[in-house]
């Protein structure tokens, strides 16, 4: 693999809407994965392994909960940290954002907003520190857009709850600790259960043969039987909207994401136009190779304004649901086009390891799915503008 010379664009200046706390928290970041994921992430997508011993490193640089308060061991930063943290860690890789993205806004979050003081005492500082890895079961084999139909289920059985039901496409699921599952009681109402690996009758198969994510384990969850404590019932909130706040969190660090995994696509591609000698030029001289190079950094620029003025507003408490599933649809949509550009600027050598774009370039086809599809999130801002809910 070519050696890591990633320089980050920044074609309106927007380095002066942050402020020097958000700036080190990026480059701290961003030196992390120059020197722990760009030199491995080729060989372990290769072979379609998550690089655990870059575990450590994530709880190191805040990467696990950076908005969960100091006392629960979290970094206490804002949004935007948040945001440029998931960034730059997609910038290496979508699967290793992923790890981070779970654990903080769909584990961590949940316990934190959801769970009683307890629960956070227990679980949080060993999340934090990533002594634990968790995973969020939302998702089923028959029921992805439409969670609200889940056929997971518990019952009262007086001591203890008894857990049935499956869940599917879950990061993290082989070898987390911990999954925040969301199934329904006898009433069939939704609530959030933890559930800890070594319960009985709880298992969490691995998903082989992928073609994205290839860095990032994939699981199933399977309840047949499982006893849960009653004191692992998340109390604070329950219904559907309680795990769709957790997917907003992470939605919220995708849309900063992508833009990571943008980045890095344009700037490989600049630096190889610079270098690829055609009819006695370099390419970058000739306009259809300009005109990709433009078009990725106006769409670049236009996603960078998008999720920094999201943060704002999530940091001040104002942004809605449907703001963050537009920056999620906007963002990846705009990585995966740029990367398809950028595989084509580079020729012949854009589907080789040597470079990161097709790699970048396959895990998009799935980020544009995961944790809201792109045609649910162009309905959920339909929803929003006219009041009319096509899903019903």
């Amino acid at each position: 693999m070519q050696p890591d010379l990633f320089e980050s664009p920044d074609y309106y200046q927007l380095d002066e809407l942050l402020s020097d706390e958000h700036k080190l928290i990026r480059k701290t970041t961003r030196e992390w994965v120059k020197r722990n994921i760009s030199p491995i992430i080729e060989t372990y997508a290769q072979k379609a392994e998550f690089p655990k011993q870059t575990i450590k490193g994530l709880a190191e640089i805040g990467a696990f909960g950076p908005y969960i308060p100091l006392e629960y061991g979290g970094a206490g930063l804002d949004q935007i940290s948040y945001g440029l943290i998931m960034q730059e860690i997609e910038r290496g890789d979508s699967g290793i954002r992923s790890t981070a993205s779970v654990q903080s806004s769909l584990v961590m979050y949940p316990i934190w907003k959801y769970g009683n003081e307890e629960q956070r005492q227990k679980y949080l500082p060993k999340l934090a520190s990533g002594e634990y890895i968790g995973c969020f079961g939302l998702t089923e084999p028959n029921h992805g857009s439409n969670p609200s139909e889940m056929k997971s289920n518990f019952n009262d059985k007086g001591d203890h709850y008894l857990l049935n039901g499956s869940k599917m496409w879950i990061s993290n699921a082989p070898f987390a600790q911990v999954a925040i599952v969301w199934a329904k009681n006898e009433n069939g109402r939704i609530h959030g259960l933890i559930v800890e690996r070594g319960m009985k009758g709880f298992t969490t198969p691995e998903t082989s043969n992928k073609w994205s994510l290839r860095a990032s384990a994939t699981g199933e969850l399977i309840f047949d039987n499982v006893k849960v404590p009653k004191e692992n019932l998340l109390p604070n909130k329950s219904g559907l909207g309680a795990a769709l706040s957790c997917l907003d969190s992470a939605r919220y660090g995708i849309a900063w994401g992508a833009i990571g995994a943008a980045m890095d696509c344009y700037d490989t591609a600049l630096r190889y136009s610079k270098e690829r000698i055609q009819f006695g030029k370099p390419i970058g001289q000739f306009q259809l190779q300009q005109k990709k190079l433009a078009e990725m950094i106006t769409e670049i620029t236009k996603a960078q304004l998008l999720t920094w003025r999201l943060g704002v507003l999530r940091d001040n408490d104002k942004a809605s649901s449907a703001q963050i599933s537009m920056a999620k649809r906007n963002n990846v949509n705009m990585a995966i086009n740029i990367a398809r550009e950028a595989r084509q600027l580079l020729g012949a050598m854009g589907i080789t390891g040597e470079y990161s774009i097709m790699r970048h370039s396959m895990n998009l086809e799935s980020v544009i799915t995961y944790e809201g599809t792109h045609d649910i999130h162009l309905l959920i801002t339909g929803m929003d503008i006219t009041g009319l809910n096509a899903f019903k």
